[in-house]
């Protein structure tokens, strides 16, 4: 006999699925009977949230969906934290859970783990959640979850399985190879016309998003041929390299760039929200299009959201791109071309506005003379907020974190053990707050044992220190702000690990070049000369 759980975790092998993040329960276990004979790699968090971040990160790196093995009830509503950041930033993810039997649904006796509608819960952080009801449902609704992550806007499923169908006879049902559906093609004669305005523009603007991450080569080509000065979100960053001439870097909450978006003819945004998070973070509505705008996007409705557009083209990127490429006269792209010259000017202004930042930049400087190669991933803490502006990275999927879309605390540690996970080759780096960091502390263990050699960066200010001078800005007495800060490098060897606190830079660059392969190096910076100016 093949149970319908066996048959899933084949199914999903067989599908290039290589790696699952879950906590088994008595709600579960019968998901677990054949994971040592599945191929699957299983690694164990110490919260459900934690493997939906872990998820995550795995999912950001490899562009495959991260899968999760959830119990009943706690461990959805734990997750949904998680998988609410992942349908922000579009990321793949699978949810399996369980649920009470098909005869118990909704009936509100008090069964262990019960929800009302376990299903509503999780429609608002979902493309969709689904209760199999019948074991032949199972290949199609497998089918539909990878529809999503293929063809359109990839976000999480969920797909529950009652406890009377998990550990049910499948073996009638056959291991299927995957249905490849192909993302949506845009039309010729929308490329078309959107050429026609590119090429009459005499100022146009780039803005690229994270919905471009897999079109890198297409991306440097259209800036060129555009000679568009290009803004990238944070999702998006490294598409173009650093010291590119057209790079203006993900600064478009900045005056310079959008001095630049406002005198601009013809607006090109592909792959993009045009959102808060990437184009407004100082929260005063100041970015505004002066031209005509095109957008590209896979989701239809995105294309009408936030910024209304001239001319809308729903299509997959990277096949937008080649089609623009194609109908686009190259322009002459180099340090002395007009949207060079123009791109220039405006990171002469944002040097001048990053001064007071020096601090950031000599700690970025340091992280990349010694691992040049690193992918970051962070939490919302200052290191983050910085970087965003900062760092310029060669090649996408390098730079990501929770400070995006939902915006929440907790993410950096889970997400960069998934990274890592996914990615062993280079060196990962966890940017994150003290207070950040208590979100998921436990999970310092999953590393250890899932034998993880990442570097956790540790920004201590002793509290919240963001917030604090957010009320203080607005004569708002802190109040719950100042928390209490455990000892970091202690609880970090009890988890296992290896711990210090660097001392000045000389003692950073050294630590960097030290971190193990099967375990995490936790540095501490104050927040504090000479990682930061004194105040």
């Amino acid at each position: 006999m093949t149970s319908c759980g066996e048959f899933l975790l084949h199914q999903l092998r067989a599908w290039d699925v290589d790696t699952v993040f879950g906590i088994p329960g008595v709600h579960t276990v019968e998901l677990y009977r054949g994971l040592p004979r599945s191929g699957l790699r299983h690694v164990t968090p110490r919260h459900e949230q934690g493997a939906g971040f872990m998820a995550d990160g795995y999912a950001r790196v490899t562009g495959k969906p991260g899968v999760c093995l959830i119990i009943t009830g706690p461990g959805m509503t734990n997750i949904l934290t998680a998988m609410g950041q992942a349908y922000a930033d579009s990321i793949p993810m699978l949810v399996i859970s369980s649920v009470n039997q098909r005869a118990r649904l909704g009936l509100g006796n008090g069964y262990l783990h019960e929800l009302p509608d376990q299903r509503a819960l999780v429609a608002g952080v979902s493309a969709f959640s689904h209760t199999l009801m019948s074991l032949d449902e199972l290949p199609e609704v497998l089918d539909r979850a990878f529809a999503v992550f293929d063809g359109q806007r990839p976000r999480p499923v969920h797909i529950e399985l009652p406890l009377d169908l998990i550990a049910a006879d499948a073996g009638h049902l056959p291991i299927r190879p995957r249905r490849a559906v192909a993302p949506p093609i845009p039309a010729a004669a929308l490329l078309d016309d959107a050429a026609r305005r590119l090429g009459a523009a005499r100022q146009p603007l780039l803005l690229l998003g994270g919905g471009c991450r897999a079109a890198q080569a297409e991306a440097r080509a259209l800036a060129v041929a555009l000679d568009a000065p290009t803004a990238l979100t944070i999702n998006a960053k490294g598409l173009l390299p650093p010291g590119h001439p057209l790079l203006l870097g993900s600064n478009q909450s900045l005056p310079p760039v959008r001095a630049l978006a406002a005198g601009a003819d013809c607006v090109l945004a592909i792959g993009t929200e045009l959102g808060e998070t990437d184009y407004d973070v100082v929260f005063d509505g100041g970015f505004h299009l002066g031209g005509e705008l095109i957008r590209i996007d896979i989701d239809p409705l995105q294309l009408q959201r936030n910024q209304r557009p001239a001319l809308a083209i729903q299509g997959d990127a990277r096949l937008a791109m080649q089609g623009l490429l194609e109908r686009l006269a190259p322009r002459q792209a180099d340090t002395g071309s007009p949207g060079a010259q123009r791109a220039a000017e405006a990171r002469r202004r944002l040097d001048r506005d990053f001064a007071g930042w020096a601090h950031y930049r000599r700690l970025f400087d340091d992280l990349l003379a010694v691992l040049p190669e690193a992918r970051f991933v962070g939490d919302s803490t200052q290191t983050v907020y910085s970087g965003n502006h900062v760092v310029e990275l060669d090649g996408a999927r390098r730079w990501f974190n929770s400070s995006t879309g939902y915006g929440t605390l907790g993410y950096g540690l889970p997400a960069a053990i998934g990274a890592h996970l996914a990615d062993p080759t280079r060196p990962t780096v966890c940017l994150i707050g003290d207070g950040g960091l208590q979100f998921t502390l436990p999970e310092l263990a999953s590393a250890v044992e899932a034998r993880v050699g990442i570097l956790v960066l540790l920004w201590n200010n002793g509290g919240y220190g963001e917030i604090k001078r957010y009320m203080e800005s607005r004569d708002i007495e802190p109040i719950g702000v100042d928390i209490h800060t455990p000892d970091f490098v202690a609880l970090a060897r009890a988890f296992g690990c290896r711990a210090e606190r660097a001392r000045d830079r000389q003692h950073l660059r050294q630590l960097l070049g030290e971190v193990p392969a099967d375990r995490p190096l936790l540095i501490e910076l104050l927040e504090a000369p000479p990682f930061a100016p004194s105040r």
